[in-house]
């Protein structure tokens, strides 16, 4: 167990063995993430409910809001495309912005309410779903291809999109989660005290359990969610936020190269199979993943080629090929490299949602491009495949357990 002292400006605390980043210091205040915050619900409703991009095509004039390409994909018959895409670019972000600001304002009233660590736990939870700042990338991408073909007109919600996804870069890096969770514990709004006398009491005996050598006595064990350190013993509820406390993610090597393989096999139509079909005045076809990234490249677009093969073809490739090195390792008790590893498995964690960027693309241009015989752009089984991908890579790293690599090692070392 390692103990962290307070930080200065400046100062972060790192595990000493992974050299994971623990901690960094943080502004006592938590003013400026409430501000934040409500900015940010003030710029998600200017985003959703006005215009967000116009095209006019040889006198026809199309306009989308940010929705819109969700259902288009219902209507090009893909309901599992319009599902994730409603999720991840209208709901979950709510979501988060709502919970978050019942936590902030709670914490400001006379007598918070106990059950303030619930919404928190969740804000935690849901985050790596929420993807703003992927679809702005999107955006970004479509606009170079929509301005070739027609006039294009940026509306009020592409500038409150862009407003928005710095806000919430902004309330990610100034938010700090320990401070939330040590600030509701101050307040007694967590789940020790909303649980009553029972919870207390079991918190007690648990202190003292260990000490005696009891039998049956329970040990520290980490929460996955909150972070704290509880005594407790595996399946009991953690006494901040009432996450079930494991000492390590169950099943998690057979969960993770099932996911992975599930991946595999969808990543090969994903890439074969069109994303998209377009149609300009009666020719065209069929668009691929990389198909749609040469043609960056013959335009002269050479970043956005690369952001477009990074995310779509490097991104998942590095996620598969990554977390199979790492199960592969602790199948075989490697030793090596494990700080390494344990750095590559962040990146993965980290880098994996911005894959998200091609189905975001598509959904922005056959919002748009629905201009019959003229020029029309529809969805193709490929894109079904590649989100299949991004949400199986998502759920196969947070399936995944760092911690068993070094415990693999350990038993090789008895």
């Amino acid at each position: 167990m390692v103990r962290i002292g307070p930080l200065s400006r400046g100062e972060e605390a790192r595990c000493p063995r992974c050299e994971t980043v623990l901690r960094r210091h943080a502004e006592p205040s938590l003013e400026v993430p409430l501000a934040l915050c409500i900015a940010g619900m003030v710029l998600y409703a200017v985003t959703m409910t006005m215009p967000f991009i116009g095209m006019q095509l040889l006198g026809q004039v199309r306009s989308s809001h940010v929705e819109t390409g969700a259902f288009a994909f219902l209507q090009d018959g893909y309901g599992m495309l319009t599902v994730l895409v409603l999720l991840t670019l209208v709901a979950v972000p709510l979501m988060r912005l709502l919970l978050l600001l019942t936590v902030l304002v709670g914490l400001r009233t006379r007598e918070a309410p106990r059950w303030l660590y619930l919404p928190f736990r969740w804000h935690e939870r849901i985050g790596q779903w929420a993807m703003l700042e992927v679809f702005l990338f999107g955006v970004l991408v479509s606009y170079t291809r929509l301005a070739d073909l027609a006039q294009v007109e940026i509306g009020p919600a592409a500038y409150g999109l862009a407003a928005l996804a710095l806000a919430q870069v902004a309330l990610n890096a100034r938010l700090d989660a320990d401070q939330v969770w040590e600030a509701l514990e101050a307040r007694g709004a967590v789940a020790q005290n909303a649980r009553g006398a029972v919870v207390a009491q079991k918190a007690r005996g648990a202190m003292t359990a260990p000490e005696r050598g009891a039998p049956g006595g329970l040990g520290l064990i980490g929460c996955d969610c909150c972070r704290a350190v509880v005594p407790a013993r595996a399946g009991d509820g953690c006494l901040r936020c009432d996450a079930p406390l494991r000492m390590r993610k169950p099943n998690s090597v057979a969960r993770s190269w099932a996911l992975i393989l599930a991946a595999v096999v969808l990543y090969i139509p994903a890439n074969a199979y069109p994303v998209m079909e377009v149609v300009t005045f009666g020719r065209g076809g069929p668009h691929t993943i990389l198909g749609g990234a040469w043609e960056f490249v013959e335009a002269g677009f050479w970043p956005l080629a690369l952001v477009v093969f990074l995310a779509s073809v490097a991104v998942p490739l590095l996620k598969l090929i990554g977390l199979a090195i790492m199960l592969l390792g602790i199948h075989r008790r490697s030793e090596t490299g494990l700080i390494g590893k344990t750095r590559l498995y962040r990146v993965v964690e980290a880098i994996g949602r911005w894959s998200m960027i091609d189905i975001f693309v598509v959904s922005v241009l056959i919002a748009l491009v629905r201009f019959g015989s003229v020029a029309s752009i529809n969805a193709g089984l490929g894109a079904a495949f590649f989100a299949g991908v991004v949400v199986l890579t998502i759920l196969a790293a947070e399936a995944f357990d760092p911690r068993l690599m070094w415990d693999a090692a350990e038993e090789r070392r008895r």
